[in-house]
């Protein structure tokens, strides 16, 4: 499979016209040194001949069609982006973003004709996935099955079913899912619609052998108490209250051992950005008070991955542009939302150079 009928280069997923195109061009001029179009792509063509040397790989989802509160994490891939370069991070290969109709969800959804339509716009009427959670999956199948780490950037949480999906369907030994959110996400539908930001860890720990291992870290805004969750689901959540009262490192190593109880040595990581605090995280869709600082995250991760390592992850619900009525009361900046994010990425990049 040829990744570039289905990818395009870093930043360009979201289609625009006119609005953001600067914005584009800046990361363009950036990654390739230089704004023209073709240039950029015959450049980030040739980076994918190269892929296989690199053993950590970036691939941008930026994708809000799954959301269900407040859009606006399509453009989370390009502004994390944006911030690695200014702290000249570049432990990895970008692999660019899959292609993101914003109309569109999962190719289930659409009937013949509509998918043939947007099969020509997209690929000139060639037979491949046109949503963007089905690309994804479509995506990932093949990243997966090599021994490369894969972060992926969102997009909403949605992104994380096809992601983890696909994970799961290349492991061969018992593996675990580790999934920080101020949210379960663990909804069967929502509004009828089974595959979104709020059901995407449910439909994960249906394809999983043991439930146990799917562990939740962060929740805080459910209208379901723990025990309802936990015994419904039969998994493992510490409540961000828990982090507080037992601190990060207790946590961690609680995480750790229960792995290792458990048998699992690799895990995926899906890291939902309003695990932390609003005062952290407040540039995203549902942003919750009495979330994890950055430092209690990084503990518990620094616990758990003495003895577990994290094979792949994702990284999603970062909304640069979202605004909310706290952000001037506290007056907080998309840019601490990114320094958040950032925080969680460099440890996974010292994590996976250290292997």
């Amino acid at each position: 499979m040829s990744l570039e009928k289905v990818l395009t280069y870093p930043g360009n997923g979201v289609h625009t016209v006119n609005t953001a195109k600067d914005k584009k061009e800046k990361l363009f001029e950036a990654y390739y040194s230089t704004k023209d179009f073709e240039k950029v792509e015959s450049k980030w063509l040739e980076s994918l001949k190269n892929k296989d040397s690199h053993k950590t790989w970036i691939l941008g989802a930026p994708s809000d069609c799954g959301a269900g509160i407040m859009r606006g994490s399509n453009w989370g891939p390009l502004a994390i982006r944006e911030a690695l370069l200014e702290i000249n991070e570049k432990r990895f290969l970008d692999l660019g973003d899959i292609r993101v109709v914003p109309h569109l969800l999962h190719d289930k959804y659409l009937n013949d004709q509509t998918i043939k339509n947007v099969q020509q716009a997209l690929y000139k009427g060639e037979d491949l996935p046109v949503s963007p959670l089905s690309l994804l999956e479509y995506v990932s199948d093949k990243l997966f099955q090599s021994d490369a780490h894969v972060l992926s950037l969102g997009g909403d949480h949605s992104v994380s079913f096809p992601l983890t999906k696909s994970w799961l369907k290349n492991q061969r030994e018992k593996v675990g899912i580790l999934h920080f959110d101020a949210h379960t996400d663990l909804l069967k539908e929502r509004l009828g619609i089974d595959y979104c930001f709020g059901s995407w860890a449910s439909h994960t720990i249906d394809l999983m052998d043991d439930s146990q291992a799917f562990v939740q870290v962060g929740i805080r805004s459910t209208g379901q108490d723990r025990n309802h969750w936990e015994s419904s689901f039969n998994i493992q959540q510490i409540w961000a209250q828990e982090v507080k009262d037992k601190g990060a490192h207790n946590i961690g190593k609680q995480i750790r051992e229960h792995f290792e109880k458990l048998g699992v040595k690799n895990i995926y990581l899906s890291f939902d950005i309003d695990v932390f605090d609003i005062e952290y995280a407040s540039a995203t869709g549902t942003p919750e008070a009495g979330g994890l600082q950055p430092s209690e995250a990084l503990f518990i991760l620094s616990e758990v991955t003495k003895a577990v390592n994290i094979q792949s992850a994702d990284l999603v619900e970062v909304a640069p542009f979202v605004q909310f009525p706290e952000r001037y009361l506290k007056n907080l900046e998309p840019k601490t939302t990114l320094d958040s994010a950032l925080s969680v990425i460099t440890f996974l990049m010292d994590h996976w150079n250290e292997q």
